[in-house]
C-alpha cells in the first residue's frame, strides 16, 4: 500500500489526529447523516447510530495515532465502510431484526475496503490486547503502565520505588505474559484466519 497516492481525504485523518475541532464537526455535518440514515434502515435508531459513528471517530483516531493510517481512497467511503460493518457486527451480536444491505449505497472502491478491513483489524487486536492486559497482575499492569507513559526506563524503576534491573527484568516478564495471553486466547486464532 505504500505505493498508493495518499488521498486528498487524508486533512481529516490528520485533523482527527490533530484533535481540530472544525474537522471533527465537518466529519460529524458532512458524513454522519448518511450514516445515520443507513442505521434507521437496518433496525437502528438515531441514538445507536451516533454510538456507532463514535466508535468509528474512536477507531480512526486510534489507528493513525498508533498506525500512522494513510487514507487512499475517499474518507467518505471508507468512514461509511467501517460504520456498516460495526454496525452489522452489532446487528449479529444481539440477533436482531433482519438486516437489509442496499449495495447502492456501498462504495466499490477497492482501497476502501481494504483500509475497513485494516481497521477492523485494528480494533479487535486493540480489543483483545485490552481483554488480556486487564487479566495481568496488578504489579505488571502499575509497570507497563509507567512504561508507555515514561519512555525512560530508569525513571519508570524510580517512579515505582524498585531498582532499574528489577523494572528491566519484570517488565520482560510481564510483556512475555501478556503475550502468552494473547497468544492462547482462541480470539488471537480467529483474527489469524
Amino acid at each position: 500500500m505504500s505505493q498508493k497516492k495518499i488521498h486528498e481525504d487524508q486533512k481529516y485523518i490528520d485533523g482527527l489526529v490533530q484533535n481540530n475541532t472544525f474537522v471533527i464537526q465537518t466529519i460529524y455535518n458532512k458524513f454522519a447523516p448518511k450514516v445515520i440514515n443507513y442505521i434507521k434502515q437496518n433496525s437502528g435508531d438515531v441514538s445507536q447510530a451516533k454510538d456507532i459513528i463514535q466508535e468509528t471517530i474512536i477507531t480512526i483516531y486510534n489507528q493513525a495515532n498508533e498506525k500512522g493510517l494513510q487514507l487512499t481512497c475517499p474518507f467518505d467511503a471508507y468512514f461509511f465502510l467501517l460504520c456498516k460493518r460495526k454496525w452489522l457486527n452489532q446487528l449479529k451480536k444481539t440477533n436482531n431484526k433482519e438486516v437489509t444491505i442496499n449495495e447502492e449505497v456501498l462504495s466499490k472502491d477497492d482501497d476502501a475496503q481494504e483500509l475497513a478491513f485494516e481497521s477492523s483489524l485494528f480494533e479487535q487486536q486493540h480489543h483483545l490486547f485490552t481483554e488480556m492486559f486487564q487479566k495481568l497482575g496488578q504489579a505488571c499492569k502499575d509497570l507497563l503502565k509507567a512504561t508507555f507513559k515514561i519512555k525512560s526506563m530508569e525513571a519508570v524503576a524510580q517512579s515505582l520505588g524498585v531498582t532499574y534491573a528489577y523494572a528491566r527484568k519484570k517488565k520482560s516478564l510481564c510483556i512475555g505474559k501478556l503475550t502468552k495471553m494473547v497468544q492462547e486466547s482462541p480470539k488471537y486464532q480467529n483474527l489469524k484466519q
